[in-house]
């Protein structure tokens, strides 16, 4: 089976995402649909958000879910340190480590990290990248949560990134764009890369998890008040150009787009002349 081209590559890996880019500016950045989303969750008669201060969903959809981008980052940090050991035992087979490792089952997963070191740098570099991008746009744009605005109670004003951004220092105290929550869901598509690299036939599967975790993540923060619509888009947008750049990096593109091996109950060619 060939490799599709490179073409097809870029254009469903970074054309794609550029022009919902272009999109979400247009239809959210540029009107205010943002703002119409919101004053829709909002409740009548006291003009306030019902969820903003529910402690059982703050803990269900907030504290709880952070769980599972937080160990996938932190075993992926731990996996890296442990794809260092397995060869240096690996030279006294006989030692008495190298036979307690044994013995306790322990060596496999040595090993199972050895062979996938790339997949685990992959991650944690992944992970960092989407991480400190995001925190870069929040400290240098300033955007300040609905709920912190004069338009819901608060005593800042709305302002889109735009209007304040700043290259090389920070445009002021606001920290709510793009949105957090839903970016820590977002990076978990670093997975979706690994099991590109890998061929695995489950990969798109696994894709659309991802982003239906990511926007449960951020829409969630959008019940509450503390964010727009538009702002799980664009933690979206930035955390998927930020692990298909470190995804680039760390396999290249034709290890991305090798062709899918064949499964070994498909009878070859030719093979029943």
């Amino acid at each position: 089976m060939s490799a599709p081209s490179p073409s097809a590559f870029y254009r469903n890996h970074l054309v794609l995402p550029l022009l919902l880019a272009v999109i979400t500016f247009l239809a959210f950045d540029l009107t205010e649909l943002d703002r119409w989303i919101s004053n829709l969750l909002l409740d009548p008669v006291n003009g306030q958000f019902p969820l903003l201060h529910d402690p059982v969903f703050e803990k269900l959809t907030h504290k709880w879910p952070r769980i599972l981008p937080n160990w996938t980052g932190e075993a992926a940090i731990i996996g890296s340190l442990l794809s260092l050991l397995w060869p240096l035992l690996g030279r006294y087979p006989n030692g008495f480590i190298t036979r307690g490792l044994n013995a306790a089952r322990i060596s496999p997963v040595l090993q199972f990290t050895t062979r996938h070191r790339r997949d685990l740098y992959y991650v944690v570099v992944a992970f960092a990248l989407s991480t400190t991008v995001i925190h870069y746009l929040k400290s240098h744009t300033s955007v300040y949560c609905p709920v912190e605005t004069t338009l819901y109670g608060g005593s800042q004003a709305r302002v889109e990134w735009f209007e304040n951004f700043r290259w090389f220092s920070a445009a002021g105290d606001g920290r709510c764009w793009p949105g957090g929550h839903a970016s820590s869901g977002f990076t978990l598509l670093a997975l979706y890369f690994v099991a590109l690299r890998h061929r695995w036939r489950h990969a798109r599967k696994l894709l659309v998890a991802v982003l239906l975790i990511g926007f449960v993540y951020g829409t969630t923060r959008v019940l509450q008040g503390w964010h727009f619509m538009s702002h799980t888009f664009w933690a979206g947008i930035f955390v998927w150009f930020s692990c298909f750049a470190s995804a680039l990096g760390c396999y290249g593109r034709q290890a991305l787009q090798a062709p899918a091996p064949e499964r070994a109950d498909k009878p070859r060619a030719g093979a029943y002349a």
